[in-house]
């Protein structure tokens, strides 16, 4: 009997979504959080004809000089900023995310941090827990309110958009910026006029950041834009560490040119510049604006789903549903099989 492919789930997830898998290969799956060196990812990769990988892992082409086998890397996330796919698409290997199944977590935290760090909770909880109270001072622990300000968003894919809509019951104004202007049912949809960044980080009073990390993103608000934005603003990042210049981010905080920021994300992970850790106007979550219970497992199920459509199996059977390299591997004369019961 033929030996079936092997797939290598690097982290523990949820066993009765990856058990979908073992009808068609033979799955070993991490017991344990660990964090894989260059050289141990490559010896993992080598042994493995498919890869469910977390953003942890970073891919490139030292990690798959010996990965004669691997025709899959399927990325536990939206973002791919850990994949290298240009050297994924050389070696004719697929490479997929999560995108969409995390839409809403993810927005519903971004409103989570906003509403956190404009009305200073993390601040106020670190107080009590330290046994003090001052609720009965008038004037003690003033926020800003949200209800009725501009709301900014850098970034307009489908997480902004739905960041976007939240905004109505708020009553707040929305302006974007992105790399295109968005269809005009989906403009009016979100309620969202287009702008220029210049004007974004003006008129903003919050601004959220919804992003990925690139080249051309890296640092897109650094100490230049911070300058331009309101000394009341409240600034949010949900997308990558990276996007902000946090020693910039850090310096307007202190020094009172910015009101507030909630982070989830941080140049350097799982590093967090530490004067932003001096701080008491800045609200810090440790990158989990998608870790709800119905979001991770949604994320596994589509990791598993990309990993099966590229073997031929499943709903999917043929291309990957989240393929993030179609055309490297188009190049690379990849061809993707599908089950002959769903052509």
């Amino acid at each position: 009997m033929p030996t079936r492919p092997r797939v290598w789930v690097s982290r523990p997830t949820f066993d009765d979504v990856i058990a979908r898998l073992e009808p068609h290969f033979e799955v070993t799956a991490e017991p344990k959080e660990t964090k894989f060196g260059p050289t141990e990812l490559a010896a993992k990769l080598a042994d493995c004809d498919a890869a469910i990988v977390g953003l942890k892992e970073r891919v490139g082409t030292a990690e798959l000089a010996g990965a004669k086998r691997l025709r899959i890397v399927a990325n536990l996330g939206v973002g791919y900023d850990n994949l290298d796919l240009a050297a994924l698409g050389a070696a004719g290997i697929a490479a997929s995310n999560t995108a969409d199944v995390l839409n809403e977590s993810v927005a519903d935290y971004a409103w989570a941090l906003l509403l956190g760090a404009s009305r200073r909770m993390g601040a106020a909880e670190r107080w009590l827990r330290a046994g003090e109270w001052r609720a009965t001072e008038f004037k003690g622990w003033l926020g800003t309110d949200v209800r009725g300000r501009t709301l900014g968003i850098l970034g307009m894919g489908r997480i902004g958009q739905a960041i976007a809509r939240r905004a109505q019951g708020f009553g707040m104004p929305v302006l974007y910026h992105n790399r295109s202007r968005l269809p005009e049912a989906v403009e009016r949809d979100c309620r969202a006029r287009l702008v220029d960044k210049g004007t974004l980080l003006r008129e903003s009073d919050c601004l959220m950041l919804v992003l990925p990390l690139t080249p051309a993103t890296r640092h897109a608000i650094g100490a230049a834009e911070l300058a331009h934005m309101k000394p009341t603003a409240v600034l949010v990042n949900v997308a990558r560490g990276g996007i902000v210049d946090d020693a910039a981010l850090a310096a307007a905080l202190r020094e009172g040119r910015l009101a507030a920021a909630g982070l989830d994300v941080f140049e350097g992970e799982p590093r967090v510049h530490p004067d932003l850790l001096a701080l008491d106007n800045v609200l810090l979550s440790p990158h989990i604006a998608s870790a709800t219970t119905d979001t991770r497992r949604a994320m596994t199920a589509v990791a598993v789903d990309n990993v099966l459509a590229c073997f031929g199996h499943g709903p999917h059977a043929g291309p990957p549903p989240n393929l993030l390299n179609p055309e490297a591997l188009a190049a690379a004369g990849v061809i993707f099989p599908i089950h002959p019961k769903l052509t």
